[in-house]
């Protein structure tokens, strides 16, 4: 008997990343997605299209409903993965809409209609941060009014809303990624847009400071071997590469073969024009690379251990290069980096193979 899973926010970054390794494993996926969002990723993946509103739990009903199937589910298993990533400082309505009340009405259904397993797609900011480089690893409950933030308070309260369905008889599993980067990112992620905007010589200056980054490949393979190998009511961080900004803008300039010179900004003045970078991106329409909140994020702890994750899910991430070289060949496969502005470095990298 075939299993299904349920995947929220399916034409996201992670989400779409999920249903690729699901389908690779023939199994069968119905994907949510937004009343105005294209299907066409999701079919070309052989995976369904469901339209629906995490805000609204009745357009998400159809969802759990089998009775169209040739066969009884062997299992049920839901990941949560929709919801709002925010690096503004602005507080949003919408931000609490999404991540808290979505996740209330995805958990309550998925209790309610006894799935198999629940996998909810949680952040390490979720987790306070410890002090000077002490190194942070999972927590067993969490309190918005320790991590700062407006992103992080949802994703705190919304990770403990799930913990406490556990007690309900509510199968579930937690992930924390990190900053997740890597290809496939059709909604331009603000590090995307960094990485497109400096590959196409739009971003000429960076700051100082310095993150944990995963490959997006690597935290959807995490999910699916918490499914197999995780246990109920844990939590696992699915952490990469920390590194430094001046270390990842050498790397892309030497993996690119590009000679692109970057200034160094002092972070008094980033600090300062942070609330234009934020007004220049609204213009353009894009998530904006840099703002208050993200510059305190890179001059925080961000030293997070995955080594619970390696012991149950026996999870490893990949090379940082491997994925900085996908993500630059993901873009040109995407024509996102000009042709002009590949012509030094094209010919050296091997085409993207697309899953």
């Amino acid at each position: 008997m075939p299993k299904l899973f349920i995947v929220t926010g399916a034409n996201g970054h992670l989400g779409n990343s999920i249903v690729r390794i699901l389908r690779n494993q023939n199994h069968l996926v119905r994907g949510l997605i937004l009343s105005s969002d294209s299907d066409k990723m999701l079919k070309k993946l052989g995976a369904e299209a469901y339209k629906g509103d995490v805000r609204k739990k009745e357009t998400l009903e159809p969802l759990f409903d089998y009775t169209n199937l040739n066969q009884i589910p062997e299992e049920i298993i839901v990941i949560h993965s929709a919801g709002i990533v925010s690096i503004s400082a602005k507080k949003n309505p919408l931000l609490e809409d999404v991540n808290i009340k979505g996740t209330k009405n995805v958990a309550d259904l998925s209790l309610e209609h006894h799935v198999n397993k629940f996998i909810y797609i949680s952040s390490v900011h979720a987790i306070p941060e410890r002090e000077n480089s002490e190194v942070i690893s999972e927590i067993e409950s969490f309190d918005p009014s320790l991590v700062q933030g407006a992103y992080a308070k949802t994703k705190a309260i919304a990770t403990q809303y799930v913990l406490d369905q556990v007690k309900n008889g509510l199968n579930a599993i937690i992930v924390h990624p990190s900053g997740i980067i890597g290809p496939y990112d059709f909604g331009k992620a603000h590090m995307t847009m960094m990485f497109e905007d400096y590959l196409n010589g739009y971003l000429t200056s960076r700051i100082n400071g310095a993150y944990d980054f995963v490959d997006v490949r690597d935290v959807a393979s995490g999910v699916a071997q918490a499914i197999v190998s995780g246990k109920i009511g844990t939590c696992y961080i699915l952490s990469g590469h920390r590194t430094t900004l001046k270390d990842l803008f050498d790397r892309l300039r030497l993996l690119s073969g590009k000679k692109l010179r970057i200034n160094v900004l002092p972070m008094w003045f980033a600090r300062f024009t942070a609330p234009l970078a934020e007004l220049y991106y609204k213009i353009r329409k894009l998530p904006p690379i840099y703002t208050a909140y993200s510059l305190y994020t890179l001059e925080s702890n961000s030293y997070f251990s995955y080594e619970r994750a390696h012991i149950d899910l026996n999870y490893v991430p990949r090379p940082f290069d491997e994925t900085l070289c996908d993500t630059m060949k993901w873009l040109v496969s995407e024509n996102r980096i000009r042709p002009q502005k590949v012509i030094h470095f094209i010919q050296a990298l091997k085409p993207f193979q697309k899953l």
